[in-house]
């Protein structure tokens, strides 16, 4: 007849009752022994926060020694867990038979109502509206997850720097903000990572691999949130707005670029010069000011420019395009610096008298006035030439220093 021998020992937080077993290696004081069931057939209770729980039975036990700690890690995806047991649990999700398959993608379900919401994405069928601002769901869950914005709620708060967050997902994934190992590191550039899937996103950056393809203009994008963001441009819609001029735009990082209009901030420093800009992308065009580089180059006679939108305006030299034009008398220009200029002929206040011609600046007008007259300001000290203008003068003492052949380009009137 079997001895039923019933104890309770305290390791840690944990209440540990045996049942009809032997040693559980359980340690007792004054014994350090390895807390891993070692008998044939044991049951093990844990009592914790009044709850029970069956952990090991047949030699198989994990007595959980830290609730914080997540010793064991999915090999698939890299997600850890506190218990080996849980690992198993998970791998299911990877391994596992799932009768109910999506027909279009090919993902598999365990339960019909699960693929029944999966579907929904592939039909953009979203039965879930917000009373408040009418954005609509595929899921309840989403839903649910949504309405926190609404009130302000966030329920979930980071036990290291205090951030709060709506959604439990959004503090694990921050949590790894937090951790130090980043066991996943990249081939390519040996960059390290705390989560595989990281790991993976990063990956694309190397290979150019973009996955996530717009359904309206099949622009690809490597990362899903930038697919999401890019979608605003299709539905106009601008949710990020300055706090100063209230104007919107449709991704956050166009909004933190913009802020950097209000607070004069120039983060990117030329190495060469010192010159600042707001923007990483005009201190890359800058550069290449030092450096000489023109990598646009024009099909037709092959000049060459550092900026792609000077390329594109010197293009119309050889199309004859002329997309500026005046709203007063309707010419047109290839340039925007040309209408500008123009425009001011309209509002000029120094007109000739002779031909009605008029001009922004006096200086303007009275070197116009040579030319209805015979007065010619500027003389060769060489061959006694004149000239109405002082770039004509320039020009013709090339001939004398040997810079340009005998002939004048200038027609030089004495």
């Amino acid at each position: 007849e079997k001895l039923l021998l019933l104890y309770s020992i305290s390791v840690q937080s944990l209440h540990i009752t045996q049942i009809d077993g032997e040693d559980c290696g359980v340690p007792e004081p004054g014994r350090n022994s390895d807390p891993v069931c070692s008998s044939h057939h044991i049951k093990i209770k844990v009592h914790k926060n009044g709850k029970r729980s069956k952990l090991c039975s047949t030699r198989s036990t994990h007595i959980e020694v830290d609730s914080g700690e997540r010793p064991f890690d999915c090999n698939v995806c890299g997600k850890r867990f506190k218990r080996k047991s849980h690992v198993k649990l998970h791998m299911m999700t990877h391994t596992a038979y799932r009768e109910h398959n999506c027909d279009i993608c090919g993902k598999g379900f365990r339960e019909k109502s699960s693929l029944q919401t999966h579907m929904r994405r592939h039909t953009g069928e979203k039965p879930f509206a917000c009373d408040n601002c009418g954005k609509r769901f595929h899921a309840k869950k989403f839903l649910s997850s949504h309405m926190k914005v609404h009130s302000g709620e966030k329920p979930f708060s980071c036990d290291v720097c205090g951030t709060r967050f709506r959604v439990k997902e959004s503090l694990k994934n921050h949590m790894w903000i937090h951790a130090t190992e980043k066991p996943f590191v990249c081939n390519f550039c040996s960059k390290g990572f705390s989560q595989k899937e990281s790991l993976k996103s990063h990956l694309r950056v190397h290979t150019g691999e973009k996955p996530f393809i717009c359904s309206l203009c099949s622009k690809g994008f490597s990362r899903q949130q930038s697919l999401k963001s890019h979608m605003n441009v299709h539905t106009r819609e601008k949710p990020f707005i300055c706090s100063v001029c209230s104007k919107g735009f449709s991704q956050k990082e166009s909004l933190k670029t913009h802020m950097r209009v209000h607070t004069g901030e120039k983060p990117f420093i030329c190495s060469v010069c010192s010159q600042a800009f707001s923007l990483k992308e005009s201190l890359k065009t800058h550069m290449r000011v030092h450096t000489g580089e023109k990598p646009f180059t024009c099909d037709v006679c092959s000049k060459g420019f550092s900026q792609k939108e000077s390329l594109k305006s010197h293009v119309r030299v050889h199309t004859g395009e002329k997309p500026f034009t005046c709203r007063v008398c309707g010419k047109g220009f290839s340039h925007s610096g040309g209408l500008k200029t123009h425009m001011a002929v309209h509002t000029a206040q120094f007109s000739c008298s002779e031909c009605g011609k008029c001009f922004v600046k006096e200086i303007q007008l009275e070197r116009h006035m040579r030319l209805h007259s015979e007065e010619r300001p500027f003389g060769c000290d060489v061959c006694k030439n004149r000239f109405k203008h002082k770039c004509h003068l320039e020009s013709h003492m090339k001939i004398h220093s040997g810079e340009k052949p005998s002939v004048c380009s200038v027609s030089c009137e004495t």
